[in-house]
């Protein structure tokens, strides 16, 4: 596959699969052998753990969104950055809802094998920084 077909299916992952809800999209642009090197706790580094992760975002943040800002590929890797947006309405990583508004950058590196399957994923998010919007942490003092 093309680089501009793996950056497609990095797009339309994080807009059909997680800001619409098609989380068994998943099934169609990953590869049965995806593992993740940013696995939460309690949850496998498979596919299976994604679509749960995923799911449980959504009932956190029913209204989830998350805009691609910036992508960039090479060989067989698609960097991109993106936002988790939403509203805290459901329970959010085991947090009940506050009704706060949620908006946290995201960094997701990818790995994509010959086929424009997506392999391997690393991910860098701002989680403090959420759960700062959630009121589970406390913000900083201001200086």
């Amino acid at each position: 596959m093309s680089l501009e077909d793996n950056v497609a299916t990095y797009r339309r992952w994080f807009d059909e699969g997680c800001s619409q809800g098609n989380v068994d999209l998943a099934d169609a642009l990953y590869s049965p052998d995806y593992v993740t090197h940013a696995v939460r706790p309690g949850l496998p580094p498979t596919l299976e753990g994604l679509k749960i992760f995923i799911r449980a975002l959504r009932e956190g943040l029913p209204d989830l969104s998350c805009p691609v800002e910036d992508v960039i590929a090479e060989a067989d890797r698609v960097a991109g950055r993106f936002s988790i947006r939403g509203t805290h309405r459901g329970t959010l990583l085991g947090v009940p809802a506050t009704g706060n508004p949620v908006d946290t950058s995201v960094m997701v590196i990818a790995r994509f094998d010959d086929a424009g399957k997506w392999v391997e994923d690393w991910v860098c998010w701002d989680q403090v920084g959420m759960f700062q919007q959630i009121g589970v942490i406390p913000a900083p003092a201001a200086a």
